[in-house]
């Protein structure tokens, strides 16, 4: 074990974060590029698009508790998380590779339908992010010990994640959503591979909340018993979050082809390429300021307010955020205004909820319950890519995709006061 682990320096910290940055980034690129190639280069509709998006939650219900309950158990390569953190970055890359080449792959199996084609890539790229999420995310509880030191490996990996995806983004805002899918190939494989030759796995997951907890006791009495009540409130709590944030992320062209009527007067090839812009500076914003947020930010407030009080805080902010869409952003100055009230939920919601449920499981099957835990990601994006988007398509006002985004995120807010935790973290 390298002396960066035992003393838990940032050095270390920064090092594991970079494999759940190589699967955030990858996810990105998937939320910057999937719709928009599928609407300007394939001339999907927004059903259509949503069918598309479904496959990916699809691939998460059964892939994250499988490969989380396999990895709890598994050892090879050097690691119990290791092997799927590198098939998976394998995975993801090659099916990046994929996207802008549907139609050549369509077209070299002799396949008639694009929407064939667009839903095995958009399958295989998000079971390949759900392989390695899962892992990415269970190695930072192997290694750290409960309390603020997981809380700072949970909120570190989001900001280096946050800081790393919105860079992906100004990719596609400045240089080009091609450019983005390219560079990303690399980096995913980089970021996800790499960091692992400086990560040493225990060979033996306790049960226990940490050593001093276990000294002198018994397995049995050292496990620290599942809060199977409180993590089914948690569920809920961030199922909601998800639901509001991906009916954002799949439908939020749709709301800049009707709100933004100066892109009309452009012809089609400008008008596309703007759209695209447009959507990489809003995730580029959502990113890069909720990178600033969750180690300079979160951490100190979870110490004197507690995880589950700053973490229902920011996300009724990010609620607020979403009216304000509805009500303010007639300007892409007005829209990117709104988006940097966004980052304070999109900072929370993705990094606190990992540390509060690692603390009501047992540590042994960490895997499977970060597996578990995903569902309450998963089955709300796939009502959002289903359900929501009949309901997007058949409203002739688009403003009504962050209506349900701001309700969602305002439900769970108040759902969020209802899960407890430990005075002292």
């Amino acid at each position: 074990m390298l002396s960066i682990q035992k003393r838990l320096s940032n050095i270390f910290y920064i090092i594991l974060g970079l494999p759940s940055t190589a699967m955030g980034f990858a996810l990105s690129i998937q939320i910057a590029v999937l719709s928009w190639i599928l609407r300007t280069k394939y001339n999907l509709e927004i059903d259509q698009i949503g069918i598309v998006w479904a496959a990916g939650p699809i691939a998460g219900i059964l892939g994250q508790p499988i490969i989380g309950l396999i990895s709890d158990k598994a050892w090879f390569w050097g690691g119990r998380r290791k092997p799927f953190i590198i098939i998976g970055g394998i995975l993801a890359a090659l099916m990046i590779f994929a996207l802008p080449n549907i139609d050549r792959i369509s077209n070299f199996f002799g396949i008639a339908s694009i929407m064939a084609v667009a839903v095995t890539v958009a399958l295989t790229l998000d079971l390949a992010i759900n392989i390695s999420f899962n892992p990415t995310r269970s190695i930072i509880a192997d290694v750290t010990p409960d309390g603020q030191p997981r809380t700072k490996g949970y909120t570190w990996m989001q900001s280096i994640s946050n800081l790393c995806g919105s860079g992906a983004y100004l990719m596609g805002a400045l240089i080009g959503n091609y450019f983005l899918i390219y560079a990303g190939v690399v980096i995913v494989l980089v970021f996800s591979i790499g960091p692992l030759f400086f990560i040493e796995e225990p060979r033996v997951l306790s049960a226990g909340s940490d050593d001093k907890d276990v000294k002198g006791k018994t397995d049995k009495a050292a496990a620290s018993p599942t809060q199977w009540v409180e993590l089914f409130k948690l569920y809920f709590a961030h199922g909601f979050s998800w639901l509001g944030i991906q009916t954002m992320f799949v439908y939020m062209f749709a709301f800049l082809e009707q709100k933004l009527p100066a892109m009309n007067d452009m012809s089609v090839t400008d008008r596309n390429a703007r759209l695209g812009q447009m959507i990489g500076w809003s995730f580029f914003i959502l990113n890069a300021v909720g990178a600033i947020w969750p180690a300079f930010m979160l951490e100190p407030m979870s110490k004197k307010l507690g995880r589950v009080r700053t973490h229902a805080m920011m996300v009724a902010i990010m609620a607020l955020g979403y009216f304000g869409i509805v009500m303010f952003a007639s300007s892409a100055i007005m829209l990117y205004a709104m988006m940097c009230v966004l980052t304070l939920g999109w900072a929370a919601v993705v990094s606190l909820p990992f540390a509060i449920m690692s603390e009501k499981v047992d540590k042994s099957r960490m895997g499977f319950f970060m597996g578990i835990f995903n569902l309450s990601v998963v089955l709300p994006q796939l009502i959002a890519s289903s359900v929501v988007g009949t309901v997007i398509k058949n409203s002739a006002d688009k403003g009504i995709i962050f209506i349900i985004s701001g309700v969602s995120l305002a439900i769970s807010a108040g759902l969020w006061l209802f899960v407890s935790e430990k005075k002292k973290i």
